[in-house]
């Protein structure tokens, strides 16, 4: 579904030119969630906005589908870790702006909106405005934003990073019954561990910068995965232990410079 080949990114600034990504190689199969692990600065976010065809790459080449990124596509929808809300515009209107934006028919998307508030536990939300909702709610109607186009590819970078741990854990766990439901293909960027294990089929863990995948580590706890009271408790240590210890582990020289 998603092909990343040699992929690089380097920025031009005004000290200098600063690599961000080196040599990236990477497959995400159809259906897989697929999360992106490391620590800040490594270029997680330039990375998924690479593959949304926000932002070109200096090398390499990205494609969705067998087709080259270029652009920005209507199959492949992104998700912020603010949710961007337009606060003139009511909760259904803001689901509903995709469709505007791509011209398709608003009476053909309204009772898709309501399902998937429904879906997001907003039925009867629909008429309130953003400063009306609290901020987990808020990132509910961005992740029904993202879906209205049922779209094969969702891209997430870090989502749940301003919201309280009790809603952070909420919303991931919402998540994951959403991906369960609709099978699309998952890209989250994340700093956290534990939301890399508790929601990943596999975490790609990169170096710090410039960023390169140093180990993709397989999570095949069975879903769906709560980090609380867990028949699979032992197997979802070991895999956070194993993040944990890559993500502290210093690279040696000739590894930090590719050679």
């Amino acid at each position: 579904m998603i092909r990343l080949a040699d992929v690089s990114r380097t920025f031009d600034g005004r000290s200098g030119r600063v690599e961000a990504l080196r040599g990236i190689d990477l497959a995400v199969a159809e259906g897989e969630f697929v999360a992106v692990l490391g620590r800040s600065g490594c270029g997680k976010s330039t990375l998924l906005r690479m593959v949304a065809g926000l932002l070109t790459m200096t090398s390499g080449e990205i494609t969705v589908g067998g087709t080259a990124v270029t652009r920005p596509r209507q199959d492949i929808a992104m998700l912020f870790q603010r949710p961007a809300l337009l606060p003139w515009r009511t909760v259904l209107d803001n689901v509903l702006l995709p469709v505007e934006i791509f011209g398709w028919s608003r009476a053909g998307h309204r009772d898709r909106a309501r399902q998937l508030l429904e879906m997001a536990g907003l039925g009867g939300f629909e008429k309130r405005l953003p400063h009306e909702l609290s901020g987990g709610m808020q990132q509910r109607v961005s992740l029904c934003r993202s879906l209205i186009g049922e779209p094969r590819v969702m891209l997430m970078d870090e989502p749940f990073s301003a919201l309280d741990a009790l809603t952070r854990e909420e919303l991931s766990g919402e998540l994951q019954r959403v991906h369960m439901e609709t099978g699309a293909t998952v890209v989250f960027v994340t700093h956290s561990i534990d939301e890399a294990v508790l929601l990943a089929d596999r975490v790609v863990v990169l170096s710090p910068r410039p960023g390169r995948i140093r180990k993709i580590v397989e999570v095949t706890v069975p879903r769906p995965r709560t980090l609380g009271r867990n028949a699979h408790l032992a197997d979802v240590a070991r895999v956070s232990a194993e993040l944990h210890e890559l993500l502290m582990e210093r690279e040696t020289p000739a590894v930090a410079e590719g050679r």
